[in-house]
């Protein structure tokens, strides 16, 4: 095995990070704008922004999901028990007593067991719930008629407990750019699309003869 710079992410991998990133801030904004939290934006602007945003984000969801399972990226999201606890432990314990990541990162595989794990949970639950929840609220008009009130409160308590949950996700993936690695190395691969990983001697010469562009 050697380590080489790799081109792991895509450019349309890249433009949904950061699309995505782009329109759940927004949203998260506008979110505590209709909840009162803050007067920076009034509540009319802040709904209406927050709609145009939910409507642009589940587009693109719809758009990345398609890609995923036409690409076969989709496997580089299933979680395996093969080294998820060694990886657990290292964030519980090992990063605060300066312990090496016990996961080399792989050509065919980007993305440590933890990763994958919490990566397969907000694809597969918290953002269903979170655009179920919001469709069904925004077409409440539709659907809603006499005693229907309590069912659109369990739906907005779902929506924004989702909501938090996202938002306690985005924080821990922020804080977890500032650690092992420099902040702009764990930054740059969703820049330029290049990482460090470990090759197999076939991954290389492939690489080297038949995509020369994708490897440094």
């Amino acid at each position: 095995m050697s380590k080489r710079r790799v081109l792991i992410f895509t450019r349309f991998e890249r433009l949904w990070h950061w699309s995505q990133m782009a329109l759940i801030m927004t949203l998260l904004v506008t979110g505590f704008a209709v909840h009162g939290l803050h007067q920076a934006i009034g509540f009319e602007v802040a709904v209406t922004w927050h709609t145009a945003a939910a409507l642009a984000l589940l587009l693109l969801w719809a758009f990345a999901t398609f890609w995923l399972f036409t690409t076969g990226t989709w496997r580089h999201f299933l979680p395996t028990q093969k080294g998820l606890w060694s990886v657990a432990r290292y964030y519980a314990f090992g990063i605060f007593k300066g312990e090496h990541h016990p996961y080399k990162k792989l050509y065919r595989r980007k993305h440590n067991p933890l990763q994958a794990l919490a990566y397969l949970g907000l694809k597969v639950v918290l953002f269903p719930a979170i655009w179920i929840s919001g469709l069904l609220y925004l077409g409440y008009g539709l659907w809603g008629g006499a005693g229907s009130s309590e069912s659109l409160m369990w739906i907005a308590v779902v929506h924004t407990a989702a909501a938090f949950a996202i938002l306690a996700f985005v924080i821990t993936h922020v804080y977890l750019l500032t650690t092992g690695h420099s902040f702009r190395e764990h930054v740059m691969p969703m820049v330029n699309g290049f990482d460090e990983v470990e090759l197999t001697p076939e991954e290389e010469a492939y690489l080297e003869h038949d995509e020369p562009g994708k490897i440094r």
